[in-house]
């Protein structure tokens, strides 16, 4: 006899974007509530919490229309933020090799005049 082992947080993040990105659509939350337990074997009862935690995380979009919530997420939105963080992360990059180079520059500067002393133990 061979337990089902749940699956992770972030494994079920996964997955539930792998709903979105696939059919490309916009669902209520009662939708994924069928869907996800269907297709990729998230449990009901986690839905709500999972959908939610992606929505706080700005990885998939909410509005209230009505009386009803409708989250949906596309590709496109995804691939954009990874290269706006990709930009981000390139220019600290610079940045920071533009600062070390800088102080390494200084400390050659304040190594001009001054020599090494030997310190004698006894």
């Amino acid at each position: 006899m061979s337990k089902k082992k749940g699956l992770s947080a972030e494994e079920k993040r996964a997955r539930m974007m792998e709903i979105f990105f696939e059919t490309k659509d916009v669902f209520q939350l009662k939708d994924m509530e069928k869907i996800a337990p269907k297709e990729k074997g998230i449990t009901a009862m986690s839905v709500k919490e999972v959908l939610q935690s992606l929505v706080d995380d700005g990885m998939v979009d909410c509005e209230r229309i009505g009386t009803s919530n409708y989250y949906w997420a596309f590709p496109s939105k995804a691939l954009h933020a990874r290269k706006c963080k990709l930009e981000v992360l390139e220019s600290q990059l610079s940045e920071g090799s533009q600062k070390h180079a800088n102080l390494q520059k200084s400390i050659e500067k304040a190594k001009i005049g001054r020599h090494e002393t030997v310190k004698q133990i006894k």
